[in-house]
């Protein structure tokens, strides 16, 4: 059996009887159920509908997200999130550059990197140089005026948790951003780079290994190997190429909000609703969270 969620951005309710009823009986689906009044929904069909990516297609000019997966296995055990422009609605290294006077310069190319269209550790590596001699008391400016939290993100780390699940926060930016933020969520742990610092500027060079797409990887492996799950049992979320390596691994991958590259390769798309989506892709309704 597969599941049908349809879902939106909580403040559209966009998710109306109508349409669930009417998507229902055309794909001769079971009984709807609602996760969240006028928010999200959820039916059972027993083959996957042929002109899926048509429907999808229609209901995304509409504002709603459309989602089909197994109905088995799809409450998860582990969380694998990316931080920016994911767990935060910000890229850190574009803030700081910003505060650097090479806010443009440093955004474009993070904008090619996070779509694919450069490689990853020379895109960092040149972004960290042009903040050579920026002032390290600019990283807490950065995060205490900066930087947002992506709606919904304290309730699905929360939520999860609250279910016996593990968390991890595994970013390609910098740790100096990830351990502020997987303490305020929640998360169990954070993976990411360090910037290197000396009297109290940055240097403009990054600490090596580089974490980038395959380190991410490194880490569904070495965490699902600690705590004795499987990859079955994560539920990854990111937004850049640099993430699709651990989305294509993950139990259920999902593109967040994400560049049109990544988009491409991956099944489990969010474009309108938040990360609270991720707890209805399981299963969860709004009165299940933690919040």
């Amino acid at each position: 059996m597969f599941t049908v969620t349809l879902l939106c951005a909580p403040s559209e309710r966009k998710i109306e009887t109508p349409l669930v009823e009417s998507l229902r009986n055309a794909w001769g689906g079971g009984d709807a159920i609602w996760l969240s009044v006028d928010e999200a929904a959820e039916f059972e069909v027993p083959v996957k509908p042929s002109n899926f990516w048509d429907v999808w297609s229609d209901l995304q000019s509409n504002g709603v997200d459309l989602v089909i997966q197994s109905t088995d296995g799809r409450r998860k055990k582990m969380l694998l999130a990316d931080m920016d422009s994911t767990m935060i609605r910000q890229e850190c290294i574009d803030e700081l550059a910003a505060e650097a006077g090479v806010g443009e310069r440093v955004a474009d190319i993070t904008k090619r990197a996070m779509n694919g269209e450069l490689d990853f550790n020379g895109a960092l590596e040149e972004r960290v140089s042009l903040l050579a001699g920026l002032d390290e008391t600019v990283i807490g400016h950065v995060l205490n005026t900066r930087i947002t939290h992506m709606p919904g993100g304290y309730e699905l780390v929360q939520t999860m948790k609250a279910k016996g699940g593990y968390a991890a926060l595994v970013s390609g930016g910098f740790t100096a951003f990830t351990s502020r933020i997987a303490a305020a969520l929640g998360f169990d742990e954070n993976r990411a780079n360090t910037l290197i610092a000396e009297g109290g500027k940055l240097t403009g060079k990054v600490g090596y290994p580089i974490l980038g797409r395959e380190a991410k990887v490194q880490a569904l492996e070495e965490i699902t190997a600690r705590l004795g799950i499987l990859e079955a049992d994560v539920i990854a979320v990111g937004d850049g190429a640099n993430d699709l390596g651990m989305l294509g691994r993950a139990g259920t991958g999902v593109a967040l909000h994400a560049k049109p590259s990544v988009q491409a390769e991956c099944s489990v798309r969010i474009n309108h609703g938040d990360l609270t989506a991720l707890l209805y892709l399981q299963g969860y309704k709004r009165s299940e969270f933690v919040s």
